[in-house]
C-alpha cells in the first residue's frame, strides 16, 4: 500500500523482514481500520444484517474474493517508487467519503454509509500508492459492490420485474410440452393446482452470486476484451433463464406427479444447483468463444488462477511505510468516527398523529364498509407501520372508491414505500403507461389545491379500473419515488423527519363510461378525503 519497501524479486526478504518486525506504519494501518469500523459500524451492522437473508447470504465471500484480486493485481504490478508524491487526491476522495458517512449516520440510512465505506477504501488505496499507481486497483474495490444490498425499492421493483419474466418464459416452457396452462399476474393456474411465483422464485437470490463470479471470471480471464464484456453481461440472463426453466419444469412435474413430487424437485433444483449450473454455462461460453477466436489453449491456462507470490504481496502490506499522507487520513477518519459516538444523538421528530384505525367511514356523501384486512404476507411485504383499506360509495356516484393509505413513521429504515406500479401488475392486472396528471380538488374551506398525481388505466379481462397514486411526503405530494427518497433525506437533516405515506385511489371504469366520468369520481372523492388526511399523515 504506502511506499513498499521491495519488488516481487525481494519479497522473500519483505517476509522475513516483516516477521522479524512491523514497521510503524502498519501499526498506523491497524489504528485506520479501528477509526473506521466506528465510523462506519451503521454500515457494517446493515450488512451483517442483510447477509443473513438468502438473496445476500454470498455477501461475506464478496471481501475475501476482492482482496484476492487485489494481491492478485498485486504481484502482477511493478511497486511504485520509495517516493510517492500524489498522495493528496487520495487524502480528498477519503474526505468527500467521510462526509458522506456522516451524513448516512445523522440520517439513520446506513445504505449510504456502506456505499461511502466502499469509497473510502478505494482512497486508501489512492492515498497509500498515490494516484499514478493506486488508480489501477479498482476492480477488486469495484467488486466489493457485490457485497451490498440493494436499497429496498430497488429491490423490490427488480424482484417483481423477474418474477413476471420468469413466469412468463416458465409457463412457455410448459405449453411447449402440451399442457394447458394459464398465466393470471404471478400465478401459474394448471387448473387442479395453481403455483405463485413469488418472490423466493424472483431468481435473485442465484443473479447477485453469479454476477459476482461471472466479475471474477472476467478479471481473471486471459482473452480479448469483447470476451469479458460476453462473459460479464451474460450473468444476468443465463440466471433469468435457468430460473425459468426451473419454474416450467416445476409445472411440469405437478402436472405429471403431483405437487409433492413437485416439491422434492423444487428443494433439489434450487440454491446450488442453479448456482453451479450458472457457472457450467458460463465456463461453455468462455470455450465456445475460444474456439471462435482460434485460442487452442485449454480453459484452466486461459484463466489466471496463479496464486504463488501472494504470500509475498502480504509482506509488503504489512510492511507499510509511514507517511504524512497516511497520518492524515489517520487523523481524518479517527477524528470523523469519534466525532460521531460523542456527538449528542439526533432525535427523530416525535410526530403527532391518529392512528388509521380510526379513519372516518362516513366523508361527506361517502360511506364505507368496514376496513379491510391485508393478508398477512401481503402485509408484511407491505412492511407499512399503519395502513387502511376500505371502499367507499356515494348515491351521487356510479361506482365506488377503493382508498389505500400506508403510513411509514421511519422510511430509512426497513423497505420502504412500495410503488404500486410494481404491486398492481402482481395480481394479474395490466398497467397502460403511467403518466403524472394534474388535479384540482376543493376542500371543505373551499380553498383549492393543486397538485400531481401518477395516473394510470388497468385492465383484466373486460374489467378497466383507473388508478391515482402519489407519495405522501411531510407537506410534499410527490409522484417519483425517487424524489420521495431524495426528500427524505432532506428532511431527515433539516427537520429530524423520515415519516411519510402512500395514497391510493382506485374506481372502476364501466362499460362505455368515459375516463373523464372516472377521473370527475375520483378528484369529487378526494375533494371530501383530502380534508381529512393530514390527521393520519401529517405535513
Amino acid at each position: 500500500m504506502v511506499a513498499i519497501n521491495s519488488g516481487n524479486n525481494t519479497a522473500g526478504a519483505a517476509a522475513a523482514h516483516a516477521a522479524r518486525r512491523f514497521g510503524p506504519g502498519f501499526f498506523l494501518f491497524i489504528l485506520l481500520i479501528v477509526s473506521g469500523v466506528a465510523l462506519f459500524w451503521n454500515g457494517f451492522f446493515a450488512l451483517f444484517e442483510a447477509w443473513r437473508l438468502p438473496e445476500y447470504s454470498h455477501g461475506p465471500l464478496i471481501p475475501v474474493l476482492s482482496f484476492y484480486l487485489f494481491l492478485r493485481q498485486l504481484n502482477a504490478t511493478p511497486p511504485p517508487p520509495q517516493r510517492v508524491a500524489d498522495r493528496w487526491p487520495g487524502v480528498a476522495v477519503v474526505v468527500f467519503t467521510l462526509l458522506i458517512a456522516l451524513l448516512g449516520n445523522v440520517t439513520h440510512i446506513p445504505d449510504i454509509v456502506t456505499y461511502a465505506m466502499i469509497l473510502w477504501f478505494y482512497g486508501v488505496l489512492l492515498v497509500g500508492f498515490g494516484w499514478r499507481y493506486g488508480r489501477q486497483y479498482w476492480p477488486p474495490v469495484l467488486h466489493l459492490v457485490f457485497m451490498l444490498p440493494l436499497p429496498a425499492f430497488m429491490y423490490w421493483q427488480l424482484s417483481i420485474n423477474l418474477q413476471f419474466v420468469s413466469s412468463e418464459i416458465g409457463v412457455a416452457l410448459i405449453r411447449l410440452m402440451n399442457i394447458p396452462v394459464f398465466l393470471d399476474g404471478n400465478v401459474i393456474d394448471l387448473g387442479v393446482y395453481k403455483l405463485q411465483v413469488a418472490e423466493a422464485c424472483s431468481g435473485l437470490r442465484y443473479l447477485f452470486p453469479v454476477m459476482s463470479f461471472s466479475y471474477i471470471f472476467a478479471v481473471l480471464y486471459q482473452g480479448p476484451v469483447w470476451h469479458k464484456a460476453v462473459l460479464l453481461l451474460s450473468a444476468a440472463p443465463i440466471t433469468v433463464l435457468m430460473n425459468s426453466f426451473r419454474i416450467g419444469m416445476i409445472g411440469v412435474m405437478v402436472d405429471s406427479y403431483g405437487i409433492e413430487q413437485a416439491e422434492g424437485f423444487l428443494h433439489f433444483f434450487e440454491g446450488w444447483v442453479i448456482f453451479i449450473s450458472c457457472v457450467l454455462i458460463l465456463f461453455g461460453m468462455a470455450r465456445l468463444m475460444q474456439k471462435i477466436g482460434g485460442d487452442r489453449r485449454p480453459l484452466a491456462e486461459a484463466l489466471d488462477l496463479e496464486f504463488s507470490g501472494l504470500g509475498g504481496q502480504m509482506a509488503r502490506i504489512l510492511s507499510i511505510r509511514m507517511s504524512a499522507g497516511l497520518a492524515m487520513i489517520v487523523l481524518l477518519t479517527g477524528g470523523a468516527g469519534l466525532g460521531w459516538h460523542l456527538a449528542p444523538e439526533r432525535q427523530i421528530a416525535e410526530i403527532q398523529r391518529d392512528p388509521l384505525v380510526l379513519f372516518p367511514r362516513e366523508i361527506g356523501s361517502w360511506r364505507s364498509g368496514p376496513a379491510q384486512i391485508l393478508d398477512p404476507n401481503v402485509a408484511n411485504v407491505l412492511g407499512a407501520d399503519d395502513y387502511h383499506s376500505a371502499a367507499f360509495a356515494s348515491p351521487d356516484a356510479a361506482a365506488p372508491v377503493d382508498l389505500f393509505i400506508a403510513y411509514y413513521y421511519r422510511q430509512t429504515e426497513g423497505d420502504g414505500i412500495h410503488s404500486p406500479e410494481v404491486c398492481i401488475p402482481a395480481g394479474g392486472w395490466e398497467m397502460s403507461k403511467i403518466t403524472p396528471a394534474a388535479i384540482q380538488v376543493e376542500g371543505a374551506d373551499g380553498e383549492t389545491t393543486r397538485f400531481s398525481v401518477n395516473r394510470a388505466v388497468i385492465q383484466k379481462g373486460l374489467s378497466k379500473q383507473l388508478v391515482y397514486y402519489w407519495f405522501e411526503e411531510r407537506g410534499r405530494r410527490l409522484t417519483s419515488d425517487y424524489m420521495a427518497k431524495a426528500t427524505t433525506v432532506v428532511d431527515a437533516l433539516t427537520m429530524g423527519r423520515t415519516d411519510g405515506g402512500l395514497v391510493r385511489v382506485i374506481t372502476p371504469i364501466g362499460r362505455g363510461e368515459p375516463e373523464g366520468e372516472a377521473d370527475a369520481r375520483l378528484q369529487a372523492f378526494l375533494d371530501d378525503m383530502l380534508d381529512v388526511l393530514p390527521r393520519f399523515v401529517p405535513d
